[in-house]
Parts: C-alpha cells; structure tokens; sequence
C-alpha cells in the first residue's frame, strides 16, 4: 500500500468520525460518541502515517524533501493539524461536540485532496525556490495557524446556532457548551492560530530574501497572508481593548477565515511566486 492508498483511507476514517459526532449531538448517545473519539484518533493516527510513508517514498525515487510542496500535500498536512488541534480540544476541555464541528472540515480537507480532478497526488521534485531548509518551518507554522483558525470557525458556527435559544432546557441546542465557554475556546483558538501565523509570515519573509533577495515582494500570497494577518489582528485588538465578545467576535472569525480560505485557496489562481501551490 501506497500512501496516496492510505491517505484515502484517511478520507473515509475522517467522515465516519464526523458522522458519529453529529450523531452524538444530535441524538445525545454515548456510544456514537464513543465510537467518533476512536475513530477520529485512527483517523488522525493514519492521516500521520500516510504523511510519514510519502516523506519516504520521497526520498525512495530520489527527491527527498518533506511532503509540504504542492496542493494535495498541504490539504493532506492541513487536515492533520485539524485533527491534532481538536483532540487536543475534546481531552482537554471534556468538548466531544466540537467534533461535530471540527471533523467535518479535516474531511473536507481530505476528500478534495482525494477526489478533486485539479489536485494530483504525484510526487514531484522541489523547484529550486522550494529547495530550503526554511520549507518546514515555514509551513508547519502556517498550517497550525490554518488549522486553529478553522478550529475556531467551527466554534464560532456553534456559538451562532447556540446563540438563537441560549436559554433553551432541551433540545439539540442545551447540548452545545454554554456561550461564555464558546466564546473564550474561540477567543483562545485565534491567540493560537495568530502567533503561529505570524511566525509563518516571519519565516517566509526569510526564505523570501534567500530565495529571490527580497523579504517582501507582494505577490498575491503574501498580501492575502497580511490582510488575514490583520482581520486576526483586529479581531484581538477588538476584544482586548474594546471588550468585544460573542456574535461579533464569532461573525470575525468566520470573516478571517474567509480570507485563510483565500489565502489558501484562490491565489493560487492568479499569477505569483506562489503559483506551485495550485498543483
């Protein structure tokens, strides 16, 4: 077996997880529950070895880098974090029903890498630019920020949706965690997600002046990775000076992960030093 086999694997552990959770949430069973938990650890636990095994088929056809260089690698890498954020979320914090939330989204990761027609699964060489010590660095960073921000998202939904009956005694909505606790695990979150973005932004202003002698250039993929910068940065700025909270708190992460997703997603599409990622 292959890794792109396993990976694809990977697809189906992630939404039969995401399935068992909403199942859990909906219906308030404790087996579903059970079942998402184990699941979701196989899931994160293949989606690890599926990464670690095409690191070595890498360097067994001769290219040797780490697998963070085009598109199916990093929605591969992406959904890793997200699995890793979020367990680390519900053994911390006892909150199996952010599962509902979070999971879904490291299977849409996944199911896109697996099945778009636009996202090839080959191995292929580092283009020089690519060719540093700074790749892992830069990455990693990037995708824990992604990840927390996408983790926060789902937590900014439950908060909307929890938001419409906060006082409800019954129901699918008394089974979500209280606002006051939505809100702080969302606030928490982009803390996380902020400070590894901007070592990202730093680490890739470096490799930046290594590779083309530039720090900052303002292709595509560096603007929108500043514009989220700042959407985040604002966001703290506005519950830490202003004491914002709640609905609009959870109205700007949605907004800043918009611009992740663009970030991440749609500069690929226009012209740039960043456009090996659309492959």
């Amino acid at each position: 077996m292959n890794s792109s086999q396993l990976l694809s694997f990977v697809t189906f552990m992630y939404g039969f997880a995401a399935t068992f959770y909403i199942a859990a949430w909906i219906f308030k069973q404790t087996m579903p529950a059970k079942l998402a938990r184990w699941v979701a650890i196989a899931g994160i636990l293949m989606n690890a070895a599926g990464f670690i095994l095409r690191w070595k088929e890498s360097y067994d056809i001769g290219y040797g880098h780490a697998p963070l260089s085009n598109m199916y690698e990093s929605l591969v890498f992406f959904a890793l974090t997200i699995g890793i954020i979020y367990l680390f979320i519900e053994i911390r914090y006892k909150a199996t029903v952010v599962g509902a939330f979070a999971t879904p989204i490291a299977f849409l990761a996944m199911a896109y890498a697996s099945l778009s027609p636009n996202v090839s699964d080959k191995i292929q060489p580092l283009i020089p630019a690519l060719k540093s010590n700074w790749l892992i660095a830069h990455v990693v960073t990037c995708f824990f920020g992604y990840a927390a921000f996408a983790v926060a998202f789902g937590i900014s939904i439950m908060y909307l949706i929890k938001s419409w009956a906060p006082d409800k005694e019954s129901g699918i909505l008394a089974r979500l965690p209280g606002l006051n606790d939505l809100d702080e695990l969302t606030h928490q979150m982009i803390m996380f997600g902020f400070l590894f973005l901007s070592i990202g932004i730093i680490t890739g202003a470096v490799w930046a002046n290594s590779a083309w002698g530039s720090y900052w250039s303002w292709d595509p993929k560096e603007t929108w990775s500043l514009i989220t910068w700042f959407v985040y940065a604002t966001l703290l700025h506005a519950r830490t000076m202003r004491g914002w909270y709640g609905k609009r708190i959870a109205y700007l992460s949605i907004i800043g992960f918009g611009a992740v997703l663009f970030t991440y997603f749609g500069v690929n599409y226009l012209p740039g030093l960043h456009s090996y990622g659309a492959v």
